[in-house]
Formats: structure tokens, C-alpha cells, sequence
């Protein structure tokens, strides 16, 4: 699994469950908001300073976003 994805994938999730929008996380973490659509896309890496600075605003702990999601078994039919 590609681990820019991952953090993309849990940066989106947080960020919503948050209620914020990625200008407001933007602005409020001092990241460009483009950069931050580029993070939840999983299309370039994010920086160790970037991803403190996000996490202290979505107020989750930076090991947070990289948490593999949990692969569920498939249903039996």
C-alpha cells in the first residue's frame, strides 16, 4: 500500500469528521490549501512539520494518519 494514500485517506477522513473544510484547515495550519487537496489526493508526500501542523488543528495526534485502514472480511452470501 502506497503510504501517501494512506495518510490521504485518513487526512480526509479527519478533516471531516471535523466539520472543516481544507481552506479552513489551510489557513488555520499555515499549508496552502492546494497543497492540502494534493495531500488528500495521495499525489505528493507530505513533510513531518506539514503533517504536525495539520494534526494540532484536527487536533489528532500526527501517528493518526498513518493508521492502516482496517480491512474488513467479505460477507458470506
Amino acid at each position: 500500500m502506497d503510504w501517501r494514500q494512506v495518510v490521504a485517506g485518513n487526512l480526509q477522513r479527519i478533516r471531516r469528521e471535523r466539520g472543516i473544510s481544507q481552506e479552513s484547515l489551510a489557513t488555520d495550519s499555515g499549508v496552502n490549501r492546494t497543497y492540502i487537496s494534493k495531500l488528500e489526493k495521495g499525489s505528493t508526500w507530505i513533510g513531518l512539520e506539514v503533517l504536525v501542523k495539520i494534526s494540532k488543528v484536527l487536533q489528532s495526534e500526527p501517528a493518526d494518519f498513518l493508521q492502516r485502514p482496517v480491512r474488513k472480511p467479505p460477507k458470506k452470501g
